[in-house]
């Protein structure tokens, strides 16, 4: 009863006590209550040190584990003393000693099967712990690794872009008189940034390793290369047009992430229904009775982004609050139904295959499929509690906000449970840390995005700070870890070539620590910038605090961008010296032959 009751007084009640008689009244009475009574803050603090917690075990484990290692090599050899035998021909065999290698050949270990893993006469403790190598599969078509390679490739380009743009963006919050040139000013750069990051490199990598999952899981080939060709150029395209557009001022001004003028977004938009039609036909030619739970999301996440670009870019609701509406669901939708969507079922091919055993649960999976569309489809308008759209929709969007504890634990659930009994194969794997980490993040950050959404923490942290660290918990934390994790299971399979294990740990813990060092300090800052503004402080004081912060955003962000470069180069060295089939061809030559 008294945990009913707690959940009661931390979910429920702020609902109930937010409908339209009380509303106004209850955040005044909350802003005199003492902040950590708050269910939305202390939420957001629990969230806050769960990856802090893990990261911190998972380091003494590590150390503890390294110092056993060393003061076990370092024990004294065994000493043996004379013993003086009564019978004299015993004497001479009492100095004698083993070499230690009276069992070992001559020659160096040699295993083409894979059988003997970490064979090596270094006995020397290594800096960095060896990986295993990612397992020979049956070769693919090279067509379609070559087309795979070229998304992939483009994507890597447009992370290393759009992360320059941003952490030339971050320095300037720190020195903003930097430059005076309009193209370089930050409300022009500020969309450059998310624009390429979200439609160049979250999404063509996403489209790129749907590529070989949908096709895999279907057990058949792809239905049309000619037309995977066709959506790579569609999309670059949109994202060069799109970034010297907004870099020239010429933009839709609509919203967040919809900044590309219409004719622009409608590219991207072709693209997506070429491969909506692709995958489809793929689908339909299968081999296999079911339709796996891959391709279950992957479709929906392209039919549910087609169907949201369309609502938000149609004319007749475009004024007034029916925009503000619109551009609470697109926004949402955008980063749930596409992003998060489309990266669960790839999640579900590569988890399994890397740890060798089947998802734990099909039925968790569907069920947080389905109570992913029906919940995160209403939850658009939370962004603007407190606005002049109606109090109903806003608590509509409060509920929905509830509701998606649903599937995150659902799919939570699942994939801590197919990990069960194989945590130890994180030690020797370079793409389950990365599979761990934005599993996590995918609890904590949709978590916390549920926290935010009551009246009280929306009051707080809408337009601080706060959000930007949210936005970067998810779309990085989740999307950006995850996508990694794929293109290091995948390409090497492909491609034959290991990355340097060495950098890939390298470009994990940057990463990690960059996002801790972004978001952390940013949480921090904003929550104080937004307790300023319920005081009624200048906003100007506002500023003035947020310059310390601001100087941490900067110094995670160039972290998280030097581990880009780090990414880049891996993958470089991933798929150097490999010849697919004619690989001269570009991409404009593959769709004119």
């Amino acid at each position: 009863m008294n945990l009913v009751r707690s959940l009661l007084t931390c979910f429920v009640l702020p609902m109930v006590t937010a409908w339209p008689r009380a509303g106004y009244a209850q955040t005044a009475a909350e802003q005199n209550a003492p902040l950590l009574t708050q269910p939305g803050i202390l939420i957001t603090l629990v969230l806050i040190l769960v990856p802090l917690l893990a990261a911190f075990i998972f380091m003494v484990l590590q150390v503890r584990r390294t110092l056993l290692r060393l003061k076990w090599q370092q024990q004294p050899a065994v000493q043996t003393e004379a013993i003086d035998f009564p019978h004299p021909q015993r004497n001479p065999a009492v100095p004698y000693q083993l070499s230690g290698r009276e069992l070992a050949g001559q020659y160096a270990p040699d295993d083409s099967r894979g059988i003997i893993q970490h064979a090596s006469n270094d006995h020397a403790i290594p800096f960095v712990a060896e990986k295993k190598k990612a397992q020979a599969r049956p070769a693919i078509d090279p067509k379609l690794t070559h087309l795979i390679l070229w998304y992939l490739g483009t994507a890597t380009f447009w992370l290393v872009l759009g992360t320059t743009v941003g952490e030339y963006l971050g320095i300037k919050l720190v020195s903003p008189d930097a430059d005076t040139v309009p193209w370089l000013s930050f409300g022009r750069l500020r969309p450059v940034h998310t624009n390429a990051v979200f439609w160049g490199w979250s999404s063509l990598a996403m489209l790129g390793l749907a590529y070989y999952v949908v096709p895999k899981v279907s057990n058949t080939t792809i239905a049309s290369l000619r037309q995977g060709w066709q959506t790579l150029i569609l999309i670059n395209t949109a994202v060069v047009l799109g970034s010297l557009c907004l870099m020239n001022g010429i933009n839709n001004a609509g919203g967040e992430y919809r900044e590309y003028v219409w004719p622009v977004m409608a590219l991207f938009g072709l693209g997506l229904i070429i491969t909506l039609i692709n995958f489809l036909r793929t689908v339909a030619r299968r081999t296999t009775t079911e339709i796996y739970i891959s391709n279950w999301y992957i479709l929906s996440a392209i039919i549910f982004t087609l169907v949201i670009s369309v609502i938000a870019y149609w004319p007749t609701w475009q004024n007034g609050l029916g925009e503000t509406i619109v551009q609470g669901y697109y926004m949402h939708q955008g980063v749930g139904m596409w992003f998060m969507l489309f990266n669960l079922g790839l999640v579900y091919y590569f988890l399994p295959q890397q740890l060798n055993k089947p998802i734990y649960s099909y039925s968790l999976g569907i069920l947080a499929f389905w109570a992913q569309i029906l919940f995160y489809t209403l939850i658009g308008t939370h962004h603007f509690v407190f606005s002049s759209i109606p109090w109903w929709l806003q608590t509509v969007a409060i509920v929905g906000s509830m509701g998606m504890l649903i599937p995150v634990i659902a799919g939570t659930t699942n994939f801590l449970m197919t990990l069960k009994g194989g945590w130890n194969k994180i030690a020797s794997s370079y793409t389950l840390p990365f599979y761990v980490t934005g599993i996590i993040f995918y609890f904590t950050g949709s978590f916390q995005g549920t926290a935010e959404a009551f009246r009280f923490t929306n009051l707080l942290w809408h337009f601080t700070d706060f959000t930007v660290a949210h936005s970067h918990l998810t779309m990085y934390g989740i999307i950006a870890f995850l996508l990694w994790a794929s293109i290091y299971a995948l390409v090497p399979r492909l491609t034959g070539h290991e990355p340097p294990q060495w950098l890939v740990g390298a470009h994990f813990w940057l990463a990690f620590l960059g996002l801790m060092f972004y978001t952390i300090p940013l949480m921090i800052g904003g929550t104080l910038r937004g307790l300023m503004w319920m005081e009624g402080k200048p906003f100007i004081e506002s500023v003035v605090l947020m310059a310390p912060y601001w100087l941490w955003r900067a110094i995670g962000g160039s972290l998280m961008w030097l581990s880009h470069i780090l990414f880049a180069y891996n993958f470089y060295r991933m798929v150097v010296g490999v010849r697919a089939a004619r690989p001269a061809a570009t991409p404009i030559r593959e769709v004119l032959a």
